[in-house]
């Protein structure tokens, strides 16, 4: 197995997940307001899970969507990292960047923050060709944040297979961006 990636940024460490983190991304994951483009909060239960498959592929692959804490006082604010979907996606096979954090921590710029350095990790560590990103259409935030990234909106919008048919989710938006060579 490879050794875990681990990268800090001027005020962010993403790391491999911890006992310790569980609590408060369960809490997050259980706000409505940080879930509004996810079909449904999750419980405890469903949380942990996800936690727990997060801190299993980091263990196989070495990367995976990492544990974010402030460095300033190691503090879990959420996660940002590289997911290999496990949908079937138009595109596949496909690595996207993904992040998800605690309200109390939006726009202060860790996303983009953490998620540059996750981009630097995918094209120059791992040697990715081209990392995607994708939301739902109204999801102007994450949008934002992947344009922040020099992500380039594609015109191949799509129907996420994950979400039932006239579900209002259900239409995404998908952005790409290349290594450079």
């Amino acid at each position: 197995m490879p050794k875990p990636i681990e990268l800090d940024t001027q005020r962010l460490r993403l790391r491999q997940w911890q006992p310790k983190d569980r609590a408060p991304f369960a809490e997050l994951n259980a706000d409505p307001e940080v879930m509004k483009y996810f079909p449904t909060t999750l419980d405890r239960a469903t949380s942990d899970a996800m936690a727990d498959r997060c801190q299993s592929l980091i263990a196989e692959r070495g990367w995976g969507l990492w544990a974010v804490e402030l460095k300033s006082d190691g503090q879990f604010i959420g996660f940002v990292g590289l997911n290999i979907p496990t949908n079937e996606l138009p595109f596949s096979p496909c690595v996207e960047i993904s992040w998800r954090l605690a309200n109390a921590f939006w726009g202060q710029g860790y996303a983009t923050e953490a998620a540059k350095h996750v981009l630097q990790v995918g094209f120059e560590q791992l040697e990715l060709p081209e990392i995607v990103a994708f939301t739902t259409i109204a999801n102007q935030r994450s949008r934002a944040v992947m344009e922040k990234l020099g992500m380039t909106r594609t015109p191949d919008d799509f129907e996420h297979p994950a979400l039932a048919e006239g579900h209002p989710l259900r239409k995404h938006c998908l952005y790409r961006i290349a290594s450079k060579p």
